[in-house]
């Protein structure tokens, strides 16, 4: 969501909830970009706004929405909505108090639809332990790992390439096997996703190379001077 847009739109005083109607999404989504770029509703900050009906927060506590996403659907702040819920003799419900905290949700689907801080309203998996958490979160948190694993044992490999002395990139960078029949696994980004000890083992096995000697290395075009054996 683009930050000058969502700041005009603001600017005139309207709700996180208004805003979110017309981009057909949902106010959580909203209000965690306005939360990410320090924005707020000049309405929230220079007028009263009165009581909050029972009727609207029963309508949204039977939705099981946590005091957050109401606060964020009625542009209040959820000190304002939990003093109203007292008020009116309400509770939020046993299944968004399960959702705020990351428990599992009674139904226990695989995946469901959630509001991540990070990312806004997106796709959570059920993982072992009976916890939710965001696809993209768990994507990037894979990511960053495999890419600080390579960077370890390229560093332990030398860091740079072994025929050409290239090592600028970490990505152009690739372990070539020296005796093929002694390969588990290839050492990409998928192979780096194993266990540390794992694959600096793997990486005792090879030499390190960048793209191109890599290939040329592969098509018989350059020998390794201590190349024992065939491809890798």
């Amino acid at each position: 969501m683009n930050r000058d847009w969502l700041r005009s739109e603001l600017a005139t005083g309207r709700s996180l909830a208004s805003i979110a109607r017309e981009q057909r999404c949902d106010a959580t989504t909203v209000g965690y970009w306005a939360e990410k770029y320090g924005l707020r509703s000049s309405r929230a900050q220079y007028t009263a706004r009165g009581a909050l009906s029972r009727e609207a927060l029963a309508d949204l506590v039977i939705r099981d929405l946590t005091v957050r996403e109401i606060a964020l659907h009625v542009d209040r702040s959820p000190t304002t909505v939990r003093h109203w819920l007292r008020f009116h003799g309400l509770a939020t419900t046993r299944a968004a108090r399960r959702r705020k905290s990351g428990a599992a949700p009674v139904s226990t689907e695989r995946v469901v639809e959630m509001c991540c801080s990070r990312h806004g309203t997106g796709r959570h998996v059920l993982y072992e332990g009976g916890r939710y958490r965001c696809a993209r979160c768990n994507s990037e948190a894979v990511s960053r790992r495999r890419r600080k694993v390579k960077r370890l044992v390229i560093e332990e490999a030398g860091g740079k390439c072994r025929l050409c002395g290239y090592g600028r990139c970490p990505a152009a960078l690739q372990f070539h096997h020296l005796d093929p029949s002694d390969k588990r696994f290839g050492l990409s980004l998928k192979g780096v996703a194993r266990a540390l000890d794992t694959v600096r083992e793997e990486a005792q096995k090879c030499v390190l190379l960048c793209a191109t000697c890599h290939a040329e290395v592969e098509a018989d075009f350059v020998c390794l001077p201590d190349q024992r054996t065939g491809r890798g």
